[in-house]
């Protein structure tokens, strides 16, 4: 098996980053399958490192917690791809996030990176609805401007749906990069 890519996995404080990347971890390894109960998780204070396995390529995901927003850009370097999740449950949450993508996206280190901006907790009652978001975020001219090519996905780690969409999503960006 060759490695090692590096995707950022990013967004706000409580928007379901850990979660999702330990149903992601789960799934890479047993394959697709039913989702058992939400594991325990904590607010992550500082990074967790987690290796996904994609079709013989081994992809580090770095999960930065939502608090370390301001140095956020000192992990962008050598980074492939990035996930950016947001929470679709939390209207108040919505603006910010939108900012702080707008600074992901024009940050001049990942011009090359693909990212996957990933719509979280579509399961929750209260969530806007997809065209809602899009519009808040002014989504198609925000992937119209950005260098790098940009993916969305609805998802809820919760329940698990949508996130074989990100594993394959993560397995074409490593196939078709540049690292071994």
């Amino acid at each position: 098996m060759s490695s090692n890519g590096v995707c950022l996995l990013l967004g706000a404080t409580g928007v379901g980053k850990t979660l999702l990347l330990k149903r992601l971890q789960k799934l890479s390894l047993h394959g697709s399958g039913e989702v058992d109960a939400p594991p325990h998780t904590l607010p992550t204070v500082g990074t967790n490192l987690t290796d996904l396995t994609l079709k013989r390529k081994k992809l580090t995901v770095r999960e930065l917690g939502g608090c370390m927003g301001p140095i956020w850009p000192s992990y962008y370097k050598d980074c492939s791809s990035v996930m950016f999740v947001v929470d679709s449950a939390n209207i108040a949450q919505v603006s910010s996030s939108c900012i702080q993508l707008l600074s992901v996206l024009s940050a001049e280190p990942l011009h090359n990176a693909s990212v996957l901006i990933l719509f979280n907790k579509r399961d929750m009652p209260c969530t806007m609805s997809l065209v809602e978001i899009k519009s808040l975020f002014r989504l198609d001219d925000i992937v119209a401007s950005a260098p790098q090519p940009v993916t969305t996905l609805e998802v809820s780690a919760r329940s698990g749906m949508g996130l074989q969409e990100v594993l394959s999503w993560l397995e074409s960006v490593a196939v078709h990069s540049k690292w071994p």
